[in-house]
Parts: C-alpha cells; structure tokens; sequence
C-alpha cells in the first residue's frame, strides 16, 4: 500500500503526505483566503468563499491577516466566547482510548495545549483531527495564546468541513470557529444547518442568535432567542448527548437570551 503522493508543507518546508504534515501539524495542499481565512484549491486565483485575490500563503498567513487585521473586533468577540465556555467548566472532546486521564480542571481543560507537539493528526479520523483541532484553538485561547488559535483557526475550521455529514455538535462547534474568525455569514449558515433538521435545538438556536446579533440583524436574533425561552425546557429534558457535553454552557444561555430581549 502506497503512502500517497509528497508535498511539500507551507508551514514548515519539510516533505510530509496525507492531509496534514506530520513535522508541524499544518494543512497539506489548498490556500488560504487572507479575507476569510476558507481552503481554495491550489490552483485557484481568487477565494471561492468571499471572493478575494489568494495571495499564495498558508494558514498561518492567512490566521494572521484574518484574525490580526479587519475582522480583529470578531476575533475579541468569539475570544471572550470561548473563554465563558472554558471557565464554566465545560467539557469538550477528550482524547479516545481506555486509559485515558480523567478529566483535567477547569483551569485546563483541553488536551493539546497551544505548547508542546503538535497533536498527531494522521492516526485520527477526519472527525477526531477536527475535535481535536477545536480543543487545540480553545486550549490557545483559553491560556491567552493568540498566536496559536491565530496559526490552528483556519485549519480546524477546514478540518470540520472536510469531516462532513456532521452531526449537530460538531455543526455547532464548526459555527464557533466561525464566529471566532470573524466568518459570521458561515457561523449562521452552520447553526442553522441544524435547526433545518431540529427546530428547538438550545446550541443550534444560540449560535444563530449570537452571529444574527454580530450581524446587525437584531429583530432575526430575537426570533432564536425567544425560541430558546419557549422550548427550554422542553429541550433540556431531552437529554441529547451534546446538552450534557455543554451543560453549564446551557445554563447561561437562558440568561442570555433574557437579556438581550429585555434591552430590546
């Protein structure tokens, strides 16, 4: 059995083969957008996202143009986020297998931290090297590592596209990515992927409301969030598995939507 054709890596220049390099953990083959920080094909002349000239970097040119310059104000904001979810201790994606550690504290949560070795993308499925690509950007985040969520957002955002069908946490863990990039237009699209199919579903609704907020589309925020209060506790006895994964998260979000309404 072959190992796949070689490339070269963006990121570090060594040779590596399979969808991620083995040596930095950076995406093989594609460019990034600098405006959006979306995958094009290696051979594509302009963004087929937004629409912008490719310049030819990889992620981390992109990361750094994306999260660094105009949409900064998007990156505070999905920033602060990430670091609610981390505080109330949520829990996220652990690594598989029968031995693995219980679950750290809350003061760090995610496994693969913005230091150290790069996680080994190769031995996963598409769906791990995504769930793990998201602990690494939160992990980044959550110890005030800019450059690292900066140098993993747009990978783990391309890691979760190319993992689909997704199931409706890991559409609402792409839609956080999104959001956090300042891809607002695709964190709504992602939430509401999921409320095609599940109406009332808490994350999903959240989600949408808060990229319909950052948007400017007040009246379309107060639509979700008045959804959230009438099915909340509807939705709460359901018991989904991603409801018991972000449990404290969920315990704000009535708050939440109280509040944006009451200051309407």
């Amino acid at each position: 059995m072959t190992a796949g054709p070689k490339h070269q890596c963006p990121e570090c220049g060594k040779t590596a083969t399979g969808n991620f390099c083995q040596h930095c953990g950076a995406q093989l083959g594609g460019r990034f957008c600098d405006q959006c920080g979306a995958q094009s094909a290696p051979a594509a002349a302009f963004c087929n996202q937004c629409g912008a000239k490719l310049r030819g970097g990889g992620r981390r040119t992109a990361a750094a143009s994306v999260v660094g310059g105009q949409n900064l104000p998007w990156w505070i904001a999905g920033a602060a986020m990430l670091v609610v979810i981390l505080v109330v201790g949520v829990r996220m994606v652990q690594p598989a297998g029968p031995t693995a550690a219980p679950a750290a504290a809350p003061a760090a949560p995610f496994a693969g931290g913005g230091g150290g070795t790069p996680p080994d993308l190769g031995s996963m499925s598409p769906r791990e090297a995504a769930d793990r690509l998201f602990n690494r950007v939160m992990s980044s985040v959550s110890q005030g590592d800019s450059s690292g969520a900066q140098a993993f957002l747009p990978m783990a955002i391309a890691a979760y596209d190319r993992a689909r069908p997704l199931d409706h946490d890991g559409l609402f863990h792409l839609s956080l990515l999104n959001r956090t990039a300042g891809n607002i237009e695709a964190a709504l699209a992602s939430a509401q992927e999921v409320l095609e199919g599940d109406p009332g579903h808490l994350l999903a609704l959240t989600a949408a409301a808060e990229a319909a907020a950052d948007l400017g589309r007040a009246e379309e925020a107060a639509g979700y969030y008045r959804r959230v209060l009438e099915g909340y506790d509807r939705e709460i006895a359901r018991g989904l598995p991603e409801y018991a994964d972000h449990a404290n998260f969920l315990q704000s979000v009535r708050g939440e939507a109280e509040a944006f309404l009451a200051g309407r």
